[in-house]
């Protein structure tokens, strides 16, 4: 499967016109993306915009996945990737590691949600009670953490059903294998726009900065700021605007591709959820 999916990201990048990484420094810079999607989408997104965002800043980036959410956290906390794109590491233990925001997803920003299918009977949070929801992770931010605090702020006990990623959990819900689920609001919108498939909405968060990109601590300053002036400039690049274009195609986006400057400031929204929260 492995050998499937490196050669798929290959063609993909070779269709783009986009080269692999440079190699000219010895050390190269591990990139680690959250998990909303499978592991071969995921991978099909990304490589491309890392082998443009290599040869841009000089930085030789290398993509890193995991099979679920939680691991990916778990395994992100110890400190073994150079650059994240996450929106996990807001928490108070977490923001303690030290990585900082250089960039983030353009576009408006995400809510949480608690959505149904089209023809469920659930019509209300009340409904929920007692009944099995999905979620990707006990992590999950959109995904996990701002639903289940409006249902614990509605008094509505579920029992939380974690599926590994975002898409897993609206699988689960399409397959009848929850009632509900919580979900990242972009992700519920591109995934029914692939499939087809139409979804009620039972509640909805205020609105978030997306994911974003941030660096470790030990990450050169030079080295970061040079991953970040590829990252925001890339849409505004004919060969850029051509690799986030075909991702686009690809997760069947209709906001605007690419990414924009970004820092610590612009997540405070999930420090102050964070400190009210009666999630534990």
């Amino acid at each position: 499967m492995a050998k499937i999916i490196i050669t798929l990201v290959l063609a993909v990048g070779a269709l783009l016109g986009v080269q692999p990484p440079v190699r000219a420094e010895a050390r190269i810079f591990s990139f680690n993306v959250l998990n909303h999607r499978s592991v071969a989408l995921t991978a099909l997104y990304w490589n491309p915009i890392l082998s443009y965002v290599s040869q841009k800043s000089g930085v030789p980036l290398e993509l890193k996945l995991n099979r679920t959410s939680q691991e990916n956290t778990a395994k992100a906390e110890t400190g073994a990737y150079d650059f994240l794109y996450t929106n996990h590491f807001f928490t108070p233990a977490r923001e303690r590691l030290g990585y900082r925001v250089i960039a983030r997803a353009a576009g408006p920003g995400i809510r949480g949600q608690i959505v149904v299918t089209a023809d469920s009977p659930i019509q209300d949070l009340r409904d929920l009670d007692g009944k099995e929801v999905a979620f990707p992770t006990p992590d999950g931010f959109t995904g996990y953490w701002v639903p289940m605090d409006a249902l614990l702020h509605a008094g509505v006990r579920i029992k939380p059903v974690f599926s590994g990623n975002q898409e897993a959990s609206i699988g689960m819900l399409r397959r009848e294998e929850a009632v509900a689920a919580g979900v990242n609001s972009t992700v519920l919108e591109r995934f029914a726009r692939r499939t087809g498939s139409e979804y009620r909405v039972l509640w909805s968060s205020p609105l978030y900065n997306d994911l974003c990109i941030m660096a470790s601590p030990h990450v050169p300053k030079d080295k970061a700021a040079a991953v970040r002036a590829a990252l925001i400039n890339m849409a505004k690049d004919p060969n850029g605007r051509k690799i986030l274009d075909a991702g686009a195609e690809l997760l069947k986006l209709d906001d605007e591709p690419g990414f924009v400057a970004a820092d610590n400031r612009d997540y405070e929204g999930y420090r102050v959820f964070y400190k009210q929260t009666r999630v534990r």
